[in-house]
């Protein structure tokens, strides 16, 4: 049985601090590439790194003994003690400054920025956003916004709605195949423990999930690559975007863009064309 949220408990969570620095290693770019499917490469220093990067950079490490069920720390520390079981990341906003480059020591400072309770068709949502900025001695980077969602255990959706709407038509779209290896790559380069993405037996027989699912983040990351390619290579000088519904693994999913001059139309989509992530990018 879920413990009872006390959200004015958890919003004094509001406003607390943390750092971490790290190093972006050409080891590191060459692997995010291959996990991106481009051309891995051999980066010297100071060549740029993917553009999401920083999800890989100063990930928390806990002993084993310190880690709950999911494989995520257990809470209360930097994050508040929200006791709704099922975690996911449900969306955020980018703005990108300076591309990261081999090399360079990043230092991300992250606060607190909200707790906020909802209700859906699955019970109690709460959320939590925090707020980072990655800086290199260059100077700011990359200011972020990170949604996470919290939700009670039952009620998990398969991967389309019962009645889905037609697939939306793309200008630009890439394909690729979503297997357990992707997601355990992924996984390891941002040192992120949770089961959901690479245990089968949890996810489907704790968290109720017909499989494995695919990283909020590695959506967004592909997405902003392809928003870039289409741009001359340049990022986005903003980017918004939220889940909508997860992604499985198992067959192929889709990358897709729409530009419609001021502003580019980008999501992610299952097999069957279902979106599973939106954003909007401007520049």
């Amino acid at each position: 049985m879920t413990e009872k949220l006390d959200l004015d408990h958890l919003r004094q969570w509001i406003g607390r601090t943390s750092e971490a620095t790290d190093i972006v290693t050409a080891h590191l770019v060459m692997g995010l590439r291959a996990t991106l499917f481009q051309e891995i490469g051999e980066p010297k220093p100071g060549d740029a790194a993917p553009f999401t990067v920083h999800w890989c950079l100063g990930q928390p490490v806990f002993p084993m003994s310190q880690l709950g069920p999911d494989g995520h720390p257990t809470r209360g520390g930097f994050l508040p003690p929200v006791p709704l079981p099922r975690r996911m990341w449900a969306g955020g906003e980018l703005q990108f400054f300076d591309s990261l480059r081999v090399g360079d020591e990043v230092k991300r400072s992250s606060r607190i920025a909200d707790v906020s309770l909802k209700s859906g068709s699955t019970g109690q949502l709460c959320f939590v956003s925090v707020a980072h900025e990655v800086t290199t001695p260059r100077g700011t980077a990359i200011r972020e916004r990170q949604d996470i969602v919290y939700r009670e255990m039952g009620g998990a959706q398969g991967a389309a709605p019962a009645k889905a709407a037609s697939p939306p038509t793309a200008q630009h779209r890439e394909t690729h195949v979503s297997d357990p290896v992707l997601l355990f790559r992924y996984s390891a380069l941002t040192f992120n423990g949770h089961r959901i993405h690479y245990d089968r037996d949890y996810v489907t027989r704790v968290e109720g999930y017909p499989g494995l699912i695919f990283h909020g983040p590695l959506q967004a990351a592909f997405i902003i690559e392809l928003a870039a390619k289409l741009h001359g290579g340049t990022p986005p000088t903003k980017f918004v975007y939220r889940g909508v519904q997860p992604l499985f693994e198992g067959g192929e999913f889709s990358v897709n863009a729409n530009d419609n001059g001021a502003s580019m139309e980008l999501w992610t989509a299952n097999a069957e064309g279902q979106p599973t992530m939106k954003g909007t990018a401007t520049w």
